[in-house]
């Protein structure tokens, strides 16, 4: 198992890397979509608006911030293997601006026509994800802040979950209003990926796990 242990890792890292890139090009059509972001990207579109910065930049600046705050909740308990969560932050921030580059053509004249884009999103960022959890290597940021926080307080991870996308979703309708005055960013394709990307990750997990099995040991 020894000997194996290099070309698990590999692949690991394959699975990472693969499932940040789905996830970024899931994000590029749901902004492309115009009907509302995904919760997590809704904090780096809006304040892309605001800054002028794109969105990639705004994200990869939103993930530092989420490792810094994991350093100061788990001080000592920190995983320093976790900070390859930063050049994790940069591929999926770089692809998201490279993706929205690519599908830049596309054209949307009608609500039906961004509905597809949505759900193509959602459906990428649900593969993506799946990809992330087989690989078994690093969390995203995001999901690093949840975990850092049940790990000190008596939470269950389901509920700081949805308690931290929340958050992030009031974040964005703030920010949008005091400095855009306008709501931008948050819509209905807003609560339909909040709602159907878990339920389609459970779908796709089992499809990654039976293409990609890992020894864990």
């Amino acid at each position: 198992m020894k000997n194996n242990k290099p070309n698990h890792i590999f692949k690991r890292f394959i699975l990472l890397c693969s499932g940040l890139i789905i996830m970024a090009i899931g994000v590029a059509f749901s902004i492309k979509a115009g009907l509302g972001t995904s919760p997590i990207s809704s904090v780096p579109y809006v304040t892309a608006k605001i800054s002028g910065l794109s969105v990639g930049i705004t994200t990869i600046i939103m993930n530092a911030l989420f490792i810094i705050i994991q350093i100061c909740i788990l001080n000592k308990e920190y995983d320093w293997f976790q900070l390859l969560q930063f050049p994790a932050a940069i591929l999926f921030g770089s692809t998201i601006d490279i993706a929205a580059l690519f599908i830049d053509f596309i054209s949307i004249s009608s609500y039906w026509q961004q509905w597809i884009l949505c759900i193509l999103g959602i459906i990428f960022l649900a593969l993506g994800i799946s990809f992330e959890i087989q690989a078994n290597l690093v969390t995203t940021a995001g999901e690093g802040v949840v975990l850092a926080i049940c790990k000190v307080f008596p939470i269950k991870f389901g509920n700081m979950k949805v308690i931290f996308d929340i958050t992030l979703v009031t974040l964005s309708v703030l920010l949008s209003i005091i400095f855009l005055g306008e709501l931008t960013g948050v819509r209905e394709g807003t609560i339909a990926a909040a709602i159907l990307v878990g339920l389609i990750t459970k779908k796709t997990n089992i499809l990654t796990q039976k293409l990609f099995s890992i020894e864990k040991h």
